[in-house]
């Protein structure tokens, strides 16, 4: 069972203003794919997203998918954040999942999300990480993707085979 962190990055949500919507539609997914699932609601902001993802990776998460902070209003910072946390960017699994989206709809094409791997240390086997924006469709349209490349990152970052 793959140990995984959902991150909603939202001022509203984490202010208590809005609902969240798209990470339960997430951690639902993760559940139901079989991973064990843990959740948390932040600000927007790169400190916050960087501190958050360190945090989930520290407590043993081997995939850190975060929803929402990938447009382009002023406080959308979530890929600032995640760059801060990387070792390594992933490029073409975020061109795949923006494809995915510009396919159902062009406003896809507007989110910055990265997506990347932290290298394996002393204390942990390494993690991919995934930013994916702030709505549940955008966050169902997105999830197959994950979920069929998470087992084989994974693996790589353990040392495996191609």
């Amino acid at each position: 069972m793959t140990a995984s962190a959902v991150i909603t990055v939202s001022d509203r949500c984490a202010a208590g203003l809005a609902e969240d919507r798209s990470g339960p539609v997430l951690a639902c997914a993760l559940a139901e794919a079989g991973h064990q699932v843990t959740s948390r609601v932040i600000p927007d902001g790169e400190q916050a997203v960087a501190a958050a993802l360190r945090e989930a990776i520290a407590e043993g998460a081997r995939l850190v998918v975060t929803t929402g902070g990938t447009g382009v209003t002023p406080r959308d910072r979530t890929p600032e954040g995640t760059r801060l946390v990387l070792d390594r960017e992933l490029p073409g699994v975020a061109e795949l999942l923006r494809a995915a989206g510009v396919a159902v709809s062009p406003h896809a094409a507007l989110s910055r999300g990265l997506a990347g791997v932290v290298d394996a240390g002393a204390a942990h086997p390494g993690a991919f990480v995934v930013n994916l924006p702030g709505s549940p469709a955008a966050v169902r349209d997105s999830i197959p993707t994950v979920l069929a490349l998470v087992d084989h990152v994974l693996a790589q970052l353990e040392g495996g085979d191609h």
